[in-house]
This record gives structure tokens, sequence and C-alpha cells, in this order.
């Protein structure tokens, strides 16, 4: 039975492989992260928050995820990074989860998807501008993105 249940999960893992991630598209109003393949298949899929404010980013400090399609510069440790919220309780170890994946979304810098120190603020609007996954669901993303992945991040509904 063991070796059935590892056969058909080698299938399934060899099914997903065979589709080559594309691109991934963030989609603001319904605060989903998806992995699409060149066939337009779904490869993956997790919840996610962007910025507190709707609307494409304008300037920096505006609370914003900015709307458009990018490409990822850079994937990075961030296992070590902190960041102050401004909420009191100073640096927060693990602000950022395992991983970063920088955009280049000109004119505005330091924009990335990453992990969060809030898991329970995933499933809605609470970043300063980038994109929050659940560590766990970063981890499992990992394997599908690549230097120059297209990013589309799709506007807000008014």
């Amino acid at each position: 039975m063991k070796k059935i249940f590892a056969a058909i999960a080698l299938l399934i893992l060899a099914a997903a492989a065979s589709q080559a991630a594309d691109r991934i598209v963030i989609d603001k109003p319904s605060l989903m992260l998806y992995v699409i393949s060149e066939k337009a298949d779904t490869l993956f899929r997790a919840p996610v928050c962007v910025g507190k404010n709707l609307g494409n980013k304008q300037r920096k400090g505006d609370m914003r995820t900015p709307e458009g399609t990018f490409s990822i510069t850079q994937i990075q440790d961030a296992s070590t990074w902190t960041h102050d919220f401004n909420d009191g309780a100073g640096e927060r170890k693990g602000a950022y989860g395992p991983y970063f994946f920088r955009l280049a979304t000109p004119p505005h810098t330091g924009i990335g998807i990453h992990g969060t120190c809030f898991p329970e603020r995933i499933s809605t609007r609470d970043s300063e501008g980038c994109i929050r996954l659940l560590d766990d669901d970063l981890r499992r993303l990992r394997p599908f993105v690549f230097k120059g992945m297209e990013v589309k991040i799709t506007p807000d509904r008014r």
C-alpha cells in the first residue's frame, strides 16, 4: 500500500514539474496569489496580504501595493531580517519570513513578495506595500520562482 501511495505521489510531482511556471499573478481584489504555467494552468495558489490602502502606489510610504506587470530581480534569504512596524514592539525578527522576492517596480523600490511574522493578517490589507504570504506558503512557492519571472499585480476595484 505504501508503494502505491509513493508511486501516486511521484506521478503528481512529475506532472507538476512537467509544466513550467510562467508567471505570478497577484489578484488584489481577491487577496490571492497564483502561479500560472505556460499552458495557463494554475500550479500554485495562496492567500496574501497587500497594502493597507486601495489603489496603485504613488509614493513611498503611501501603504499601497503597485499595480502592473513587473519582474523578479532578486531571490534573497530574508530569514535574519528584522523590521520595525512602528507599533511600539521595536524590531521584529522573522518579519519577512524565509525569502524576499524583490520586484522591479519603477520608480518605487523595496517592493517584494515575502513571508510574515503576522500570520493572522493574511487575507487582509495590512502591508506597507509588499505582498505577504504565510511562511509555509512562501516555502512552497519558492521552487516555482526564478529571477526574471513576470509578476502581474491586478488593480483594485473601486
